[in-house]
This record gives C-alpha cells, sequence and structure tokens, in this order.
C-alpha cells in the first residue's frame, strides 16, 4: 500500500466515484472531473486513495470497481469509514440495555459497536473476537467470554468447528453481527465460509439479531451466502443506500436505524 496515509472515511467526492463505478462497471478519469466539476488531477488522487484501500482497480485513464472473491486487508477495512462506523456503534449501544446478554461477531463495525458499550452496566458478552474482548474486559462489571478456536493472526479472530460448538452452548439478548455484502435481492453475503458458519450460529442463538454495516456493503460482491435481510430485526447504518436498495428496505419488515440522521423505524 505504499506509504501514502489511508484517509478516514470517503469524503462525499469519492463516494460519488465508487457508486458511478459500481453502476457503470468502469469509469474514466475524464468523465468524472467533467461530472464533478473538479480537475484530473484532483480525480486521480481520489482513485489512488480508494486503489490503496482495495475498493478500486486502476487502469491507463480510469478505473473499476473490485469485485472479486476475496476481502481487503484488515488494516485497510478498519480505516474505512471509521467516522461512520464509530456513530453506528453509538447507535446500535443504545439500543442494548444494560444488563443484556449479547454475541459479537468479527469485523471492524463490530469492534466499533464493543467501543461504544464501554459505558454500559453488567453486560453478558460472548464473542470471537479477541479485539471486542480485549476492549470489554476493561469493565470489572462485564462477564466477557471468548470462544476457542483457530486465531487469525491479521484480525484476532476465532474461528473453526470449536468457535461454533461454543456458540451454540448459548441463547442470548443480541446477536450484533457484520457482513461483507448486500446483494440486491437482500441476500447477505461474506468472502469466508468459517465466518458464515460461526456468524448463522449467532443468529440461530440470538432472540434479536441486529446488523451493523456502513452503506458502502450495498452492491458489494462476495460468494459466500449467510442468509437474507429477512432474517434480520434491525439493520444499522451511517446512510440510506441508493436505488434499488432503498426499494427494498421499504418493503421489508426489518427495522433501519440511520446513525447519521433521524432514525426510521
Amino acid at each position: 500500500m505504499g506509504n501514502r496515509p489511508l484517509p478516514s472515511a470517503f469524503n462525499k467526492r469519492q463516494d460519488q466515484i465508487v457508486e458511478l463505478a459500481r453502476s457503470e462497471g468502469y469509469v474514466e478519469i475524464d468523465d468524472l472531473a467533467a461530472t464533478l466539476d473538479v480537475t484530473p488531477q484532483t480525480i486521480r488522487r481520489d482513485i489512488n486513495a480508494l486503489c490503496d484501500l482495495g475498493i478500486l482497480r486502476r487502469y491507463h485513464g480510469g478505473a473499476s470497481l473490485i469485485t472479486n472473491s476475496r476481502n481487503q486487508e484488515y488494516s485497510s477495512r478498519r480505516e474505512l469509514m471509521r467516522a461512520e462506523k464509530v456513530m453506528i456503534g453509538r447507535t446500535v449501544a443504545a439500543h442494548i440495555p444494560d444488563g443484556a446478554s449479547l454475541f459479537l461477531n468479527i469485523g471492524t463495525t463490530t469492534e466499533a459497536v464493543a467501543e461504544a458499550l464501554l459505558d454500559h452496566k453488567a453486560l453478558r458478552v460472548v464473542t470471537n473476537n479477541i479485539n471486542v474482548a480485549t476492549l470489554l474486559s476493561q469493565r470489572e462489571d462485564f462477564d466477557v467470554s471468548i470462544a476457542g478456536g483457530t486465531v487469525r493472526p491479521h484480525d484476532l479472530a476465532v474461528v473453526g468447528e470449536a468457535t461454533i460448538d461454543f456458540i451454540n452452548q448459548f441463547k442470548v439478548d443480541f446477536g450484533v453481527i457484520g457482513i461483507s455484502g448486500i446483494d440486491e435481492d437482500g441476500t447477505l453475503l461474506d468472502f469466508d465460509y468459517r465466518e458464515i458458519q460461526i456468524a448463522r450460529a449467532i443468529v440461530a442463538n440470538s432472540r434479536t439479531v441486529f446488523l451493523a454495516t456502513d452503506h458502502t456493503k450495498f452492491g458489494r460482491r462476495a460468494m459466500v451466502r449467510l442468509g437474507h435481510l429477512s432474517d434480520l430485526d434491525a439493520l444499522f447504518i451511517d446512510a440510506l443506500p441508493p436505488p434499488p436498495f432503498d426499494a427494498l428496505l421499504a418493503d421489508s419488515a426489518i427495522s433501519v436505524h440511520v446513525a447519521l440522521k433521524a432514525e426510521k423505524t
């Protein structure tokens, strides 16, 4: 990734570039400059930043959206949409009462939820995320249980059959999960089959299921199917997605909470 610093979040123009690349497949620098009323040099800088984050692939004169079968590196995902994830985390935390029991799974957005839960009292948390367990163990009145299994060194996630067996021993009030992509028909998608198996166990053993994700996951391609939006009780996002996903959410029974605006329920 070189020495170029990662932005803490998309600016509005970069968000527009990603949406245009998603809808058109390929975008040219000169066309983007004319459409967005900026110089080609500005567009090149935006494309370079988005390529460094693993979102676009650079070509001579333009770029395209990366839609392969592999996720971005954890370090990139942690920086991407950071401010939005903080707001999402706070909104999720506002819907979890003191004394509740909950699952928190793998992901940078669920880690933001964990951060926002530090001012709660007497939570009972089960997780397969060592980052989450370390963070929440600061609170002496929290009961934090971590699943056994294989530790992935790049993100400190715990995965494997032992992890699933551990999660299946519990029945909790809330399951908080993240996701890598949401298809146009509402299918929830991810890149790693092991992660999907764990997320399914969390959904099956939670009385209420929350999905915490930023709006860029709508339309993002991944290979492994977790389930459907209809399997969830609530969705927490930073902004409503563009068509056709706005209609999909409007037609669904899921409760939608937009972190940066007034909530829609």
